[in-house]
């Protein structure tokens, strides 16, 4: 376990993570996001969990009650917040290794910040490789070989209609 002076240099989102991932363990759950952002005037802790089969209320529910209690133990949050906890969505975007790793073989879609040599950003295709922020899509039956920091969004491809 980290120390105290550990744990005061962890940034919101880090802190979040650390205390979420256990108890999705715990319940059967994949851990796949948490973001702290601000809307407005109001601030929004929201953590986004996942199973195989795909969550329900009770599944956030599950997760929610107990994790609002360790919220309010730790208490490292020194503003006032909304705290929400939901599914990641079909179009999830893809962000972290396990992300990726966990979707090969799965239809993804992209754009890229920078046209290609074609001018074309907008791609679809099946995930089929991932390593150190590298990853591959077939396309067409081709592969192409893209860059995350060369990506505006990466997510799963909940809808072939969109381009």
């Amino acid at each position: 376990m980290s120390n105290a002076n550990e744990k005061k240099g962890m940034n919101t989102v880090e802190r979040a993570r650390e205390l979420a991932i256990p108890l999705c363990d715990e319940l059967g759950l994949f851990l796949w996001d948490v973001r702290f952002e601000k809307e407005g005037a109001t601030w929004f802790l929201r953590i986004f969990i996942d199973k195989d089969e795909g969550v329900d209320m009770e599944d956030c529910e599950a997760f929610a009650r107990p994790f609002d209690k360790l919220l309010d133990e730790e208490d490292f949050i020194t503003q006032s917040y909304v705290f929400e906890c939901g599914s990641p969505g079909l179009a999830r975007d893809l962000k972290r290794p396990e992300h990726f790793l966990c979707c090969i073989g799965d239809e993804i879609r992209l754009r890229t910040i920078r046209p290609d040599e074609k001018g074309e950003r907008d791609f679809e295709g099946i995930l089929t490789a991932y390593e150190n922020k590298e990853f591959d899509v077939e396309i067409n039956g081709e592969t192409k070989h893209f860059l995350l920091s060369d990506c505006s969004y990466v997510k799963l491809n909940d809808d072939k209609d969109l381009f």
